[in-house]
């Protein structure tokens, strides 16, 4: 009887054993969550991090003088018709960058300074309303 009892624990030690090993050849991770107090603080998100205002976003343009901005416009015009393209000095923005307005000629026409070292200052046809847009 006591050689009975020996092979049903050998039996199922060794079903166990088998259990085991096929588990962790599949990196099979066990994990309670609650059990652990590894509690970790959630990132947070994008949108509860604040933003400069005014800004000019990623695809605006930043023209070094007045005139420039004109033949940029005048330019943007010719692609669509065909016509001839003037030189004009300006950039495209590639990341969201802080601005201070200096003078405002309209909607389509503002004077800024980037707020970047070396006080960039130029002329952009974004539009910047005085105060931030909602959701913003």
């Amino acid at each position: 009887m006591l050689a009975c009892g020996f092979w049903r624990i050998s039996l199922v030690a060794a079903g166990a054993l088998g259990v085991i090993l096929t588990a962790s050849a599949q990196h099979v991770i066990l994990d309670a969550p609650s059990v652990t107090n590894d509690k970790k603080a959630p990132a947070p998100s994008p949108r509860a991090q604040p933003t400069v205002w005014p800004r000019l976003d990623p695809g605006a343009v930043l023209c070094r003088t007045e005139d420039d901005l004109d033949r940029h416009a005048a330019n943007m015009t010719a692609r669509v018709s065909g016509g001839g393209i003037q030189a004009a000095d300006c950039r495209i923005i590639s990341l969201p960058t802080g601005i201070r307005v200096i003078s405002r000629q309209g909607l389509g026409r503002t004077e800024v300074t980037l707020n970047v070292p070396g006080n960039v200052t130029g002329w952009t046809d974004a539009w910047l309303p005085e105060r931030a847009p909602a959701g913003r």
